[in-house]
């Protein structure tokens, strides 16, 4: 990425010169991100350890998570960038140690467990220009050497530099000049769909490249979060682990003998190394198993992620591929922190296991299309498999994992099956027209029941009923009762009784969609409101209307899904809000993001998250019980677990609280 020179013919920064400073930015960013999480993962939370230690533990854990996340922000723009430049996004890098040469002198990259050392390494990569900070000890370069080629070459050279921030300034540079030279329409030939943005994944490096100002605006936040911020950027990385620094130094002063981590191996394996020094083969079996899981989930991560990167935008597989990547993170996660607690083996005394990040030979983007989707529907399987074996022990972090590897595997299956049809998959509403069940003394028609659903059969149309969603609203009772009997013993739905216009307005005022119908007099079925609404009740559910597609089934237009936490056939409301006593409002305060949009109706996908939130995607207005204007957006994250403290979005403390969703 050389800036130019009188002596290179003029044609001074090149594409392939900025895609490959890029790749490298992709490494740099990917490589950070994994050091830091393996440092979290080590983290202890034993009652080994007093209260304020035990605290402390799990508050850095949740700084470096944080931090890991940022650099998961940051990969993902550098992803961005190269995508607008046309070139296809990098995700491959070097197994850990890297060697030498593969990034300059002055940084070293390793797995290492949490200590003094590995936190002063950590503050040392993340040091603003001008600052002091040394490394730490045991991570400085083995010998001095120079990547950079000073004079210019067509071909793509690696360059030094002495921070990251330095060398974000200089691709900014080139960037600027290259765009100088082309043109923004040229520079960014890249397909603007191709990228990922806010509507895939909740990142803040996730805003769509389209002109030199958004991705040099990237290129500044990245520094400004992270590697180079000002010395006194008080939220940046390198601000963060000081104060970590500080208050580590004070629990160590009151208690030397504090050790906040696991001593987990520094750059585990899997198999015997060719070169032994600084690497640790894990021996023991339990552990390797756990890890080689990890590692598989950590790759097919990358691949779906790559796969994303290859469908355009707005696309409910590409979506699917970034919700399952990050369910695997989150699975992963658990496998790692596991490992992290068990020995290594006896090669290696009082040294315990660790997750080792293995890079596969190759983790570019697969073609869309059916191989892809075989791929990944039988890699979930497999790791599903996997993890219901290794459950078997009873250790909770395993187990919360295998439960995380089956939803994948079902969300997998049911996504990928629904990609293949390109058509939405429809709940059948009812089997072949079939004649009136009314017997001649006027008495109910029995209803015939497929699985928890209520099929009876009218004149001219087919009511359906599934009890499991009801909540009482009574519009049914109150609205038509001649038809709904309420409180009497045998069938008690007489649909022969209204006039079928008039059966099916009753039908659509019933929120939770218990209330279905198909005509069978040849006039239109129920079909999706002109725009999507999601009501907030008063100490209740969720009132939601539109074209809607809940955990990968489509075909319906009204539920009423639990907020509470408490229901028994969640997603939806059963009435447990009423039993448990919830008492949210209603009515939260009008936000920020009010804007009309451009769209109000379309597909509105609503996925539940294990033990997590509500992923919503699609043009979705937000409304007060009354009806006032809380929201217009079209992708959020919203509370399931009852106590967020900014409902009705999510903010995280389904965690806290152990919110379990089956």
């Amino acid at each position: 990425m050389q800036v130019a020179t009188d002596q290179d013919l003029g044609i001074g920064p090149t594409r392939e010169g900025l895609l490959h400073a890029l790749y490298e930015a992709a490494e740099l960013e990917h490589n950070l991100m994994c050091t830091y999480l393996y440092a979290a993962f080590s983290l202890r939370d034993d009652d080994g350890l007093s209260a304020e230690e035990k605290a402390a533990c799990a508050r850095w854990r949740d700084v470096i998570l944080h931090v890991a996340i940022d650099e998961m922000g940051h990969l993902t723009a550098v992803w961005n960038i190269t995508a607008a430049l046309g070139g296809q996004p990098h995700f491959g890098r070097t197994n850990f140690p890297l060697d030498p040469g593969m990034l300059p002198a002055g940084i070293t990259v390793k797995l290492a467990a949490f200590n003094e050392q590995v936190l002063q390494h950590f503050i040392y990569l993340e040091r603003p220009a001008g600052s002091t900070e040394p490394d730490g000890e045991g991570f400085a370069a083995p010998w001095a050497y120079a990547r950079e080629v000073t004079n210019w070459r067509i071909t793509p050279m690696p360059v030094d530099y002495d921070t990251v921030g330095v060398f974000y300034e200089r691709l900014s540079v080139c960037l600027r000049e290259f765009v100088e030279r082309h043109g923004e329409a040229v520079a960014f030939a890249g397909d603007p769909a191709l990228q990922l943005s806010p509507g895939e994944i909740q990142l803040r490096g996730a805003n769509p490249v389209l002109c030199s100002n958004t991705a040099l605006n990237a290129f500044a936040a990245i520094v400004e979060e992270g590697e180079g911020a000002r010395l006194h950027s008080p939220n940046s990385h390198y601000a963060r682990f000081v104060q970590v620094r500080e208050e580590l130094r004070a629990l160590k002063a009151k208690n030397p003998d504090f050790e906040p981590a696991h001593p987990a191996a520094t750059n585990p394996v899997l198999r015997r190394p060719l070169v032994q020094h600084g690497r640790v083969w894990i021996e023991n079996e339990e552990a390797a198993r756990l890890v080689d899981l990890a590692n598989t989930s950590y790759g097919a991560m990358l691949r779906l992620i790559a796969y994303a990167y290859s469908i355009r935008r707005p696309h409910a597989e590409k979506s699917l591929a970034v919700d399952l990547a990050m369910g695997l993170m989150r699975a992963m996660t658990k496998l790692a922190e596991r490992a992290a607690r068990l020995p290594a083996g006896p090669s290696y005394p009082g040294c315990n296991a660790g997750m080792s990040f293995v890079a596969l030979r190759d983790a570019a983007a697969f073609t869309p299309g059916p191989g892809a989707r075989a791929f990944f529907v039988e890699r979930l399987s497999e790791m599903a498999t996997v993890a219901q074996q290794l459950a078997l022990d009873g250790d909770e972090r395993t187990v919360a994992a295998a439960r995380m590897f089956e939803a994948l595997r079902v969300r997998g299956e049911r996504g990928f099956a629904r990609a293949a049809l390109e058509l939405p998959v429809v709940v059948p509403v009812s089997a072949p027209a079939a004649a009136s069940a009314v017997s001649a003394d006027g008495a109910p028609p029995v209803p015939r029941r497929e699985g928890a659903v209520d099929y009876i059969e009218a004149e001219k149309m087919t009511l359906i009923y599934e009890g499991k969603r009801c909540i009482h609203a009574r519009f049914c009772v109150t609205g038509a009762p001649q038809v709904f009997l309420a409180n009497v013993p045998g069938p008690w739905i007489h649909p022969d009784k209204m006039d079928v216009d008039g059966l099916v307005e009753i039908a659509h005022f019933c929120p939770s969609g218990a209330i279905r119908y198909k005509r069978k007099d040849g006039k239109p079925d129920e079909s999706a409101p002109p725009v999507n609404v999601l009501s907030i009740r008063e100490a209740g559910p969720y009132g939601v209307r539109g074209e809607l597609e809940i955990d990968g089934v489509a075909g319906e237009y009204r539920a009423t899904l639990c907020r509470c936490g408490a229901s028994k056939n969640k997603p939806y409301c059963d009435g447990s809000h009423h039993d448990v006593q919830f008492g949210a409002s209603g009515e939260p305060a009008t936000g920020t993001q009010t804007d009309m949009l451009a769209v109000r109706n379309g597909p509105l996908q609503i996925d539940p998250q294990l033990d997590g939130p509500l992923q919503v995607r699609g043009n979705l207005e937000i409304t007060a019980g009354t009806g006032r204007m809380v929201a217009r957006v079209t992708s959020a994250r919203l509370c399931r677990c009852g106590g967020s403290n900014t409902k009705p979005f999510c903010d995280g403390t389904h965690a806290k609280i152990g919110f379990r969703s089956t």
